[in-house]
């Protein structure tokens, strides 16, 4: 891949929030596309943090109804139509990536190296938002839409509970995926000079 590519693959990751479901046949890429970007991910002291579990089908749809459930008593009812729709979105895809960060790493790390122990948690979390973005693209690049959201920690227990998840894998994010019903629309950009200092 040239630097040209990249640069255009970059701007093809795009928040798709209405997902379809993908063939079949897609399932056999994305596993390995997972496994790459998490074999792949840097990492503090390369200690690799991030944990992943990947739900498909059936148990990507309980993962949404754990959401609705847990989000509906706290949704005002004049907005729940509104709410449950944009989870239902969520849940017409074919799976959803959920990703963990490994707590007893970060405390071993802590442990051995004293010197950096109020770092480790940061870097953690660095690494933990480097794998979500090399998932998040290369899913693109192989024509999957994708969001990242937030339903931690209200659904912490249950996840636990439903997929057996060990004590010490705190969840971070989710990450719905399938085939892009809609596009993303248009993105707006802050002007670059607010945001950019160049010295030379």
């Amino acid at each position: 891949m040239n630097t040209s590519c990249f640069r255009e693959l970059i701007a093809k990751r795009r928040s798709i929030y209405n997902l379809d479901k993908l063939p079949a046949d897609d399932f056999e890429k994305i596993t390995p596309i997972i496994i790459d970007c998490l074999r792949q991910c840097p990492s503090a002291f390369n200690a690799q943090p991030g944990r992943i579990v990947l739900l498909y089908n059936e148990n990507s749809g309980q993962l949404w109804n754990i959401v609705r459930q847990a989000v509906k008593p706290l949704t005002p009812p004049e907005r729940w139509t509104q709410t449950s729709a944009k989870i239902d979105s969520f849940a017409a895809g074919s799976g959803t990536v959920l990703f963990f960060n490994d707590t007893g790493v970060t405390a071993k790390l802590q442990k051995d190296f004293p010197l950096y122990a109020d770092k480790f948690p940061l870097w953690a979390e660095q690494s933990a938002g480097m794998l979500q973005y090399m998932v998040w693209t290369a899913l693109a690049e192989a024509g999957i839409g994708a969001s990242l959201q937030h339903y931690n920690p209200l659904i912490d227990d249950a996840v636990r509970q439903r997929w057996q998840i060990p004590e010490n894998w705190e969840l971070l994010a989710q990450m719905p995926f399938g085939s892009v019903k809609t596009p993303a629309g248009e993105k707006d950009f802050l002007p670059i000079e607010d945001r950019l200092k160049i010295f030379v």
